[in-house]
């Protein structure tokens, strides 16, 4: 659900009148740029776009968080439309003309629009989200008000610059700037989303060597490597607290003799069942790779739904042969693959992508034995995300993707992206394990 922003465009103006000449304050994001192995295949595409114009329009606008943004709001699907917005940065048509896009012939755009041309789009669009940063980082200035730029670049997109100007920090909370609680849930959730993508993008930056370790000099050219012999890697206790995974497609399959991890108690510290060490049956660490490549939805979907991909029927057939069966199984009590999720089109449900298996009847927070199977498909998907293609997981209030790392136990904790209630057991994927896949 997007909050009316319809006074987005004369805001910003009057902003940018009033406060133009007070120096933008210094924009806090990462310094790193895009990994552009990491992103999306279209974003990847009109990545030197995006470079070149927040070079030209204001560099202190990174291009990762042009990418970021742009994933939050549609997933990168420049077909996105509907509800009176439309495009990569999912613009409604007040603000689209305001910033100098053509006008829409009708309430929602046709196919053939600028607006849903991507690089049509960018070009309008990214002068926008600068001037929005510019007048929002000169308000904060002259206010003193502690959010930072960027943020409140964010909030002025979603929810208007009335939010901005209206509230104490830049950010609403319940209660300021006509933003009830629901209205400040919705900001926050879309801020944390955005911050969550900015991570998962950008260049990772080595750790720097310590200080006190002595760096050895470089071989001369020529000269080989010195053999190092292996130590042996002790055996953690049995209470250790989970090891975060690598940044990797898929953490490495213990040697075949390595004892099994014992169950984790959850800590208060982090929220229950966020990754206990639960024991995955041997078998079930191998299943057969997709190597079908990207095939489009094409294939039958035997939840009832219109089509899948290859790489997501695949996945859905090898968690079916793990966990006996989909249907009424000891671990998947049903599953959901296909379906038009009109709440929010920029799913990878509606294009086949992605299955949700219930381990426990909908809208009911699993717990017990529920909880712990559960968890033992959550945990099996992540450790054969490499040839099963994983895009994503989504479980118990967690979000997991080969470039997250652990916080606070088993990924990171899920936003909902503005579109879902993470307090409820479905919206926060308390009673299914939500799979998408890579095509």
């Amino acid at each position: 659900m997007r909050i009316p922003r319809a006074l987005h465009g004369s805001l910003v103006a009057v902003l940018g009148l009033v406060l133009g000449a007070a120096p933008a304050r210094d924009a806090t994001a990462p310094a790193s740029g895009v990994d552009p192995a990491r992103v999306p295949a279209v974003a990847r595409q009109f990545l030197p776009l995006v470079t070149e114009l927040v070079a030209r329009q204001c560099p202190e606008l990174p291009p990762v968080w042009v990418v970021a943004q742009a994933e939050a709001e549609s997933g990168w699907d420049p077909q996105a439309r509907g509800g009176g917005v439309a495009g990569l940065l999912q613009f409604d048509a007040v603000t689209w003309t305001a910033a100098g896009g053509a006008p829409w012939r009708s309430a929602d755009p046709d196919p053939d629009e600028p607006v849903t041309d991507p690089a049509t789009h960018l070009r309008v669009a990214v002068p926008w989200l600068c001037s929005t940063l510019h007048a929002v980082g000169a308000h904060l200035v002259a206010t003193g008000k502690p959010a930072p730029p960027l943020d409140a670049m964010l909030v002025c997109h979603i929810a208007g610059c009335g939010r901005v100007t209206g509230s104490a920090t830049g950010v609403p909370q319940a209660g300021e700037a006509g933003c009830d609680e629901r209205c400040a849930a919705l900001v926050a959730r879309y801020l944390d989303a955005v911050h969550g993508h900015v991570r998962e993008y950008s260049t990772p930056v080595p750790d720097p060597p310590s200080s006190n370790t002595p760096v050895p000099p470089a071989p001369a050219p020529g000269t080989p490597a010195p053999l190092t012999p292996t130590a042996p890697v002790p055996t953690p206790p049995a209470d250790a607290p989970p090891t975060p995974a690598p940044l990797v497609d898929a953490p490495p399959a213990p040697a075949p003799d390595a004892p099994a991890p014992s169950p984790v108690q959850a800590s208060p510290a982090r929220p229950p069942g966020d990754g206990p060490g639960l024991r995955i049956p041997d078998g079930l660490r191998d299943p057969t790779a997709w190597t079908g490549g990207a095939t489009g939805c094409r294939m039958p979907d035997p939840t009832g739904g219109r089509c899948l991909t290859g790489a997501t029927r695949h996945g859905l057939d090898a968690a079916s042969t793990a966990f006996d069966g989909w249907r009424g199984g000891p671990a998947i009590r049903s599953a959901g693959c296909w379906d038009r999720h009109a709440w929010n089109p920029r799913s990878d449900h509606p294009q086949g992508r992605a299955c949700d298996l219930f381990a426990t009847r909908a809208g009911r927070f699993a717990d017990g034995p529920e909880l712990e199977e559960g968890w033992r498909v959550a945990r099996w998907f992540r450790d054969n995300a490499g040839p099963l293609r994983v895009k994503y997981v989504i479980w118990q209030g967690r979000f997991w993707a080969p470039a997250v790392r652990d916080e606070h136990g088993w990924g990171r904790r899920y936003s909902g992206g503005g579109v879902y209630d993470v307090s409820d057991a479905t919206g926060g994927h308390y009673d299914h394990v939500h799979v998408s896949f890579r095509e």
